[in-house]
């Protein structure tokens, strides 16, 4: 009797086992919580922030947030310039997948989750004409600028592939929406979407980065 209670238990521990290794493997599950906990608390310190980028880029107090007015263009961060041209690096900034855009903003500074967002736009009247800069879309599809935000139309990556420069910007969000995909805005040249759409991108996708202040 002894023994096959032993037997018993030692098959329990070997199933258990077995699940808690599949949690972490196959799904995505165990890198995607590795990377929320760093987002969440990186170094101990600041969310989101304690890339070696530099503080040296312009921002602006809007409503209540203080956001940069420039796409992130850092290299420490990882990234590519769009084309692999680095002068489109300073024009539009960087360009990053989602796993090197959450920890990617300087220290004292995060990558905005959804709400954030939806704070700043807000702010903005759902206009993303408000946010868009003055000059630099395409066909005269420029904004008004109203708070120095001066959005780009940096355009995408991924896979060694980009398009839509000039025509499109795209920001990513630190909301997720699955284990492959996460949130971010976007806006066109033209009068739609309006207000900037939320929707979720593959996480290897390569997008511009908004850094927030903590």
């Amino acid at each position: 009797m002894k023994k096959s209670i032993m037997f018993t238990l030692g098959l329990a521990a070997l199933f258990c086992a077995a699940c808690v290794d599949n949690s972490t493997n196959g799904s995505g599950g165990g890198e995607v919580d590795a990377l929320l906990e760093k987002y969440n608390n990186p170094n101990g310190g600041s969310r989101g922030g304690g890339s070696a980028c530099k503080a040296n880029f312009k921002s602006k107090q809007i409503g209540t947030q203080t956001w940069m007015t420039e796409n992130l263009n850092c290299d420490a961060a990882g990234g590519v310039c769009y084309d692999n041209d680095p002068t489109n690096c300073t024009k539009y900034g960087r360009l990053y997948t989602w796993e090197e855009a959450i920890s990617a903003c300087p220290a004292g500074w995060h990558l905005p989750d959804s709400a954030e967002w939806e704070t700043l736009v807000g702010f903005a009247g759902y206009s993303y004409t408000k946010l868009k800069a003055g000059s630099g879309w395409y066909d005269n599809g420029n904004g008004t600028d109203d708070y120095e935000f001066a959005a780009l139309p940096g355009g995408r990556g991924g896979g060694g592939d980009f398009s839509d420069a000039g025509l499109k910007g795209y920001w990513w969000s630190a909301t997720e929406d699955d284990a492959w995909n996460a949130l971010y805005r976007y806006m066109y040249y033209n009068d739609f979407p309006d207000p900037p759409t939320r929707i979720p991108g593959i996480k290897y996708s390569q997008f511009s980065v908004r850094c927030v202040q903590d």
